[in-house]
């Protein structure tokens, strides 16, 4: 056990700023009940698969020890629990999921003596608990014993009857503790938080819908942070006041999620474009305009601000000559001494991993709960399925010798960055036939969901541990056959495009003349609103001149 959260911890690199996303779908607002949440976990550099932790027991006296997610500096020991829950990724077997994304806050609330950062919380939260309010409970009695050792942090924590958004900072130095605050979504709901502070005047919800920290105001007005009545006191805006980077480049992902949602929403563009110090801020959830599905999750975690004026396509010359909705980061960058900006979108090339997590009260927990997991940018790969009671991950997601710096076409990390980062230079011609293999496996394991789910329930009803291990064999079986179509794409890909020509297909298949050699490769050249702006820039000195006939 101890060998494995070893391997957990150093598995992880630093999240940075502006990193991660999470979407949260209440089970009344879903298309089919199911509560959804999801992740992605972005970083430069970041390698990472799927994470295993056995349900356990233990005796008194054990202890586990703690390395920060983000540093992988050592921060001690804690006791282990008598008895912990088997976890798979972000999920464990009771259907419980937790995600993150990182806004900082007030720096001086960090307490460089804690002994649990976020990422250990989430994982020992997940081995600890039953439910999202079980987790809650854990989380903060931990940070409370040991101190909390990370900046602030937004939580996203559910199971199939509940789903919480919880923001959580430390005291600064020495101070063992930590102010959290903690809201129910309601279940019509939708709600999102992507590297900004969204939790604004709590003590305006219900007694059962909200939690938090007794000192959560008395801390604020200790350090002369806050002098207004209790009612009016706004963890945000004491705690992480949003800037302008905070806008434009986290509140504006929350946007377009909830622009997916909801009519009318451009009245809170103001507020995304981050220049307006007086715009209208955006609700901490909304209620959709129409139920919402799996297919329309895994959407928005593709999103690079389609149909709005954020949008990143060939309205510019940054998305190059076959319109990459990408930016290069940093994300600011200097000009004449001017400071420019990319927009930041949900679909990122950075994104180290990325789930959609469906929980689903109605079935049997270890059949109820799936980790749609995918190793890499979103937009870019098929979301597999892993069920919540998987005790083996598939080789593809845990490759022995794979690395950051350490290439391997058995590892699904590896496969799925050497297709994207073919396609993304070369976007409009290349994506096409990656998205129609993407949606194509996508669409048969939601299709083989009924089938699979019905026979794992038979199985389930006379041996619970034959139903979870063919559901871990049926997952792994996805995810390898997933990674053997990526490497087939690889090849494809190369031919048909090599040299920024096109070689003609029927299908899969390469077409040939009748001598047998490959048939005339098309070449594309530049599309029309890319050689618009060449004439533009550069005028007639790349114009043909005519030529005068004798």
């Amino acid at each position: 056990m101890k060998k494995l959260l070893l391997i957990a911890a150093f598995s992880l690199v630093g999240l940075g700023s502006y990193a991660c996303t999470n979407f949260i779908v209440g089970k009344k607002a879903s298309k089919d009940g199911s509560v959804f949440c999801t992740y992605n976990a972005d970083d430069y550099g970041m390698f990472i698969g799927l994470c295993h932790f056995p349900a356990g027991k233990h005796a008194k006296g054990e202890m586990r020890k703690v390395f920060d997610w983000d540093s992988h500096k050592y921060l001690g020991e804690i006791p282990e629990a008598p008895i912990t829950y088997n976890v798979i990724g972000n999920i464990n077997e009771h259907q419980v999921c937790i995600g993150e994304t990182t806004y900082g806050g007030r720096e001086e609330m960090t307490d460089s003596t804690g002994l649990i950062d976020y990422g250990s919380l989430i994982y020992i939260a997940l081995q600890r608990s039953k439910t999202a309010r079980e987790a809650i409970n854990v989380m903060t009695t931990l940070v409370n014993t040991y101190g909390y050792y990370s900046g602030g942090e937004t939580f996203t924590i559910c199971d199939p009857n509940e789903a919480w958004i919880m923001e959580m900072m430390g005291k600064g130095a020495g101070s063992k503790g930590a102010v959290w605050v903690a809201v129910r979504i309601p279940d019509n709901a939708i709600c999102a938080h992507a590297n900004q502070s969204r939790i604004t005047k709590f003590m305006q919800y219900p007694k059962g819908d909200v939690m938090y920290s007794k000192d959560v105001i008395s801390f604020a007005r200790s350090k002369g942070w806050y002098t207004g009545k209790d009612k009016d006191f706004s963890w945000r805006d004491v705690y992480g006041e949003p800037t302008f980077g905070g806008r434009r480049f986290c509140d504006a992902r929350v946007y377009s999620f909830f622009n997916r949602f909801a009519d009318n929403f451009d009245r809170y563009l103001p507020w995304v474009l981050g220049k307006d110090p007086n715009a209208e801020d955006m609700p901490l959830w909304i209620i959709p305009n129409k139920k919402v599905s799996f297919e329309d999750v895994a959407a928005a975690m593709r999103d690079h601000y389609e149909g709005t004026p954020l949008a990143l396509d060939s309205s510019n010359v940054g998305g190059g000559i076959w319109q990459m909705p990408y930016r290069p980061t940093p994300l600011y960058y200097t000009v004449d001494g001017k400071k420019y900006f990319n927009e930041r979108p949900v679909s990122t090339q950075q994104t180290a991993f990325s789930f959609i997590a469906q929980l689903r009260s109605w079935l049997p927990r270890q059949i109820g709960g799936i980790l749609w997991f995918g190793n890499d940018d979103g937009n870019m790969v098929p979301y597999t399925p892993i069920y919540c009671g998987n005790t083996v991950q598939p080789e593809c997601y845990n490759t022995p010798g794979a690395d950051a710096l350490n290439f391997s076409d058995k590892n699904a990390y590896w496969v799925c960055n050497w297709v994207s980062n073919m396609v993304y230079p070369r976007y409009s011609l290349l994506f096409p036939p990656l998205k129609a293999m993407r949606d194509s496996l996508e669409n048969s394991y939601l299709a083989q969901q009924p089938q699979v789910e019905k026979r794992a329930a038979e199985l389930y009803n006379t041996d619970v541990a034959k139903a979870v291990k063919y559901l871990n064999d049926y997952s792994n079986e996805q995810a390898q056959s997933m990674l053997k179509n990526w490497k087939e794409l690889a090849t494809f890909l190369i031919v048909k495009y090599n040299d920024m020509a096109v070689k003609p297909t029927e299908g899969r298949s390469f077409k040939r003349n009748k001598e047998g050699l490959g048939a005339k490769v098309q070449r594309p050249g530049y599309p029309e609103a890319f050689a618009r702006k060449l004439v533009k820039e550069t005028g007639d000195w790349y114009l043909v001149p005519e030529e005068k006939k004798k």
